[in-house]
């Protein structure tokens, strides 16, 4: 099969689009033909070698390495033991999150084996673009709002996450544009928040559209600066200034920084009576059908940035690398 690998870390042009192995499936897995896969974050983080992270926690990568965890396609091939899908369904995945994190999930190819346990069908009002775009953005929006789905212990802090209520509240969602942020923002909506986006001002009508009720132009204003008394704060850009939005909060108020590496606040957080929590998304297929039905009836709507074919791999991650992308970036699979 043809696979987009990287045989050492480096920028994007490391990505080569050359043939690679066709995964041989045992009798527990399914075999998907890829008709698209979405971008994220982790997929730059592994090309890179963790280089965010300090020697000691880099995961070590096996070359050539494939990234890429979000998947949409068809069933190509069923091991003898698997039930519930057979050849022809189109199904979506976020494959092997975060076991596969050092480039066992391998998303970046024409087929992919997968776990029936992470598989779901494909929600069948959108076309496999967008259902590639949305597994490991909305798994995460979902766990940490809805229901974080699983009892493995949580590597990011201590304590098991915990979702809030959210009807009746007043939710501001950093990042809103984002691949996180449009859809934390659409989820809040759905459940009854009162949304505040944080985005730049491009973004401003694209926000509202998707169910904003106010909108917050960061180059214009700081949002720590006019925003107080909010219930919940959403951090999709998260890091060492997600405690800029301590103060945005009431007493009792919570703040869920997405990306948690660095956060310098627990201090003061815990001074204005704020409690702040994390967690680490992790593959699910119950939770990808259970989220179907709302991508079909268009209840949560994935925004796409731009699309490439996967041999333009390195393309789409320069695209990434120049940021403030609206939405989520995928790669067509001919």
């Amino acid at each position: 099969m043809k696979a987009v690998q990287f045989h050492r870390f480096g920028g994007p042009d490391v990505l080569q689009y050359e043939d690679a192995p066709k995964p041989q499936i045992t009798e527990k897995d399914v075999l998907v033909r890829v008709h698209a896969v979405g971008l994220n974050p982790p997929d730059w983080y592994l090309r890179e070698g963790f280089k965010a992270l300090t020697p000691e926690w880099r995961p070590k990568v096996k070359f050539p390495a494939i990234a890429g965890t979000d998947i949409s396609g068809v069933v190509e091939a069923v091991g003898d033991d698997v039930s519930g899908f057979s050849v022809g369904d189109e199904v979506y995945s976020m494959v092997r999150f975060p076991s596969g994190l050092a480039g066992g999930s391998r998303g970046y190819a024409e087929y992919v084996a997968v776990s029936p346990s992470e598989l779901a069908y494909k929600p069948k009002g959108i076309d496999h673009v967008r259902s590639a775009a949305a597994p490991m953005s909305l798994l995460t929006a979902w766990q940490f709002l809805i229901d974080v789905g699983h009892d493995e212990p949580n590597p990011l802090q201590p304590h098991r996450h915990k979702p809030v209520p959210l009807e009746g509240k007043t939710v501001l969602v950093n990042g809103a544009a984002g691949g996180v942020g449009h859809l934390a923002l659409q989820i809040a909506k759905w459940k009854g928040a009162h949304v505040i986006a944080v985005a730049s001002g491009k973004n401003e009508a694209l926000l509202r559209d998707l169910g904003a009720d106010e909108f917050i132009d960061y180059t214009r204003q700081a949002p720590e600066d006019v925003v107080r008394d909010v219930d919940l704060v959403v951090d999709g850009v998260g890091g060492p200034k997600s405690g800029r939005f301590l103060r945005t909060l009431k007493r009792g108020g919570t703040l869920f920084p997405i990306f948690s590496l660095g956060f310098e606040g627990p201090d003061e957080a815990r001074e204005r009576g704020v409690t702040v929590s994390t967690t680490q998304v992790r593959s699910s297929g119950t939770q990808l059908e259970e989220i179907a039905p709302l991508l079909s009836d268009g209840t949560i709507k994935v925004v796409i940035d731009s699309t490439y074919l996967l041999e333009q791999a390195s393309v789409a991650h320069a695209r990434a690398e120049r940021g403030h992308i609206q939405g989520k970036i995928v790669l067509t699979v001919r």
